[in-house]
């Protein structure tokens, strides 16, 4: 079974932009070549702001973006500044 992360990127305008990946590495060089989602195209360079991890099924991993697309920009940034602090040991 493949294993899913949810992420959130920063465009070079400031919004905010998540999606679902099986592959952070390969997904982020897509969004910076052009190749990415339609949102970021218009505004890049992207960058990672933070990275789930490989550890919820594509279903699940599609529930927590839509969720996470859902909230307020500021609740978002709380949550990034959240997750950005957690060591994996946390």
């Amino acid at each position: 079974m493949s294993m899913w992360g949810v992420y959130i990127l920063e465009c070079s305008d400031g919004t905010l932009y998540s999606g679902v990946t099986n592959d952070m590495d390969k997904r982020l060089e897509a969004h910076n070549s052009g190749k990415g989602a339609r949102y970021t195209r218009g505004r890049l360079p992207v960058k990672l702001l933070v990275f789930s991890g490989l550890n919820f099924t594509h279903g699940e991993a599609l529930r927590h973006e839509l969720a996470l697309k859902r909230l307020p920009r500021a609740r978002k940034m709380a949550r990034i500044e959240k997750l950005s602090h957690m060591t994996p040991e946390s």
